[in-house]
């Protein structure tokens, strides 16, 4: 084994240590070492270890010049009703001629909800206790249906999950979904490093690889194949959510329309943040760009200072919600505008030179990750759109407290609830908007407050309000 290629260029590499245990194990497991190397650019390793790792590297953020970024507000808020319809009938002709696809990243466990599996697998809604997935699956369905051309949807999984998110999908018969329009590509990994740059073993057969961050999902769609395909079915608008938000409009024709007509490369959706410390990004200007602080980037005086009309300044929050134009994903990926790696110092389980299992108690080394909102200085016409949060954002994060199963129950049992009294339906609710009883709408019956609308008044005879209501 001491004379195989890659072994040699890893020892050229100064990074020999990732084979010290090679030749003790068994052909099955050396063949997986191997391939966990093969996965490694070690010129991309070496180039960050000597940008971020080096002498403690920690590339702090440059706030010279930051302005709070413009946005499109919503017409009940000051908005361009006039624009607003015609980006939506924008949006709607290009769904009608084929143009848009769906991407979700699907990359996590459901670890931080105490639930085992795929995050997207996790049974969100109040009466059928439906997953993330089939409600998206669902929601894309029925724009299909209401557009006439069914959408392609991409799922990018992670090593960890992509299995069991196969045979989940396979399971449940894609929920109605053409299985030749739904498919899963594979999250990149990036190898952890200690704080002298030498990558980790988790065991003595596998290294220390993790995710690269929703910022991969860009190279994993060009790697997999994935923008090829797009553009042999004209597809070249990707509408890109995150897979714990079940609120979300996985295609919404006013956004898609917006981004279209401005010329954007990528536009971006934001919610006015609900308290200054909320953990949101905020949409700022720098040097002529759009960008995205993160709230732990932010001084704290800057997040809580206000405008002349006592507004937070730096109001526009990030909701992980975007449009992207396909062959900017591709100049993206193909790092002819590379995005920017982050460090993160991390508890890394590894092993010692004896080979004997290490449990840190303390961070022991750096994981690399890189972050999708980081492409926007590089888009060119950027848009960011104001968008209501009880239509879009209520994600499923944590097992208790806020953005929790039960915050995200309430928060769909209200948007069921308004658009019944929308139109015309009595719903006892409390000063919240929280309906007395459990209720659900299917995506096939309405998947937004407008289809919703047209399907409701097509109803010759109108359901009891009762408890348990399910709509489809």
């Amino acid at each position: 084994m001491a004379q195989d290629p890659l072994i040699e260029k890893f020892r050229r590499a100064g990074q020999a240590q990732v084979f010290a245990f090679v030749d003790a194990l068994p052909g099955e497991a050396r063949q997986g070492l191997i391939a966990e190397a093969a996965e490694i650019d070690l010129a991309e390793v070496d180039r960050l270890n000597r940008t971020l790792v080096a002498a403690g590297a920690t590339a702090g953020v440059n706030l010279e010049g930051l302005a709070p970024a413009p946005y499109e507000k919503r017409p009940e808020h000051g908005g361009d009703a006039g624009a607003w319809a015609r980006a939506k009938a924008a949006g709607e002709a290009a769904l009608r001629a084929g143009r848009v696809a769906a991407f979700t990243v699907a990359g996590g466990q459901g670890t931080r909800l105490g639930y085992d599996g795929p995050k997207g697998t996790f049974r969100v809604t109040p009466v059928r206790q439906k997953s993330l997935f089939q409600v998206f699956a669902e929601k894309i369905r029925a724009a299909g249906v209401r557009y006439g051309r069914p959408l392609h949807w991409f799922i990018m999984t992670s090593h960890a999950n992509h299995g069991a998110t196969e045979a989940f999908f396979d399971a449940n018969g894609f929920f109605g979904l053409d299985r030749a329009r739904v498919h899963f590509i594979r999250q990149g990994r990036m190898p952890a490093v200690d704080f002298s740059g030498k990558i980790l073993l988790e065991t003595k057969g596998s290294i220390a690889l993790s995710p690269d961050g929703h910022g991969g999902s860009l190279r994993a769609l060009e790697r997999s194949g994935a923008l090829d395909l797009m553009r042999r079915e004209g597809v070249d608008t990707l509408s890109y959510f995150q897979v714990d938000n079940p609120l979300v409009r996985c295609v919404d024709p006013a956004f898609i329309g917006w981004h279209l007509l401005r010329g954007a490369e990528m536009s971006a959706k934001m919610v006015p943040k609900a308290y200054a410390e909320e953990r949101v990004g905020h949409f700022c200007t720098q040097a002529g760009r759009t960008v995205v602080i993160e709230y732990s980037d932010l001084p704290m005086a800057m997040q809580r200072a206000t405008d002349g009309s006592g507004r937070l300044r730096y109001l526009a929050g990030s909701i992980a919600i975007h449009v992207l134009d396909r062959e900017f994903v591709r100049r993206m990926a193909r790092g002819e505008q590379a995005l920017p790696f982050h460090r993160a110092d991390k508890r890394i389980p590894t092993i010692d030179a004896a080979g004997a299992s290490v449990k840190p108690e303390k961070a022991n080394g750096v994981k690399f990750e890189m972050f999708v909102f980081d492409a926007m200085p590089f888009a060119e016409n950027p848009v960011v759109i104001e968008t209501l949060r009880a239509d879009d954002f209520s994600p499923v994060k944590n097992a208790d407290g806020v953005d929790s199963p039960k915050t995200c129950r309430d928060d769909q049992l209200r948007q069921f609830a308004r658009w019944l009294r929308a139109n015309g339906a009595m719903v006892a609710a409390d000063a919240t908007g929280l309906p007395h009883l459990a209720l659900e709408i299917a995506p096939s019956f309405g998947y937004d407050e407008d289809s919703f609308a047209e399907a409701w008044q097509q109803l010759a005879a109108k359901p009891s309000l009762t408890d348990g209501l399910y709509l489809s």
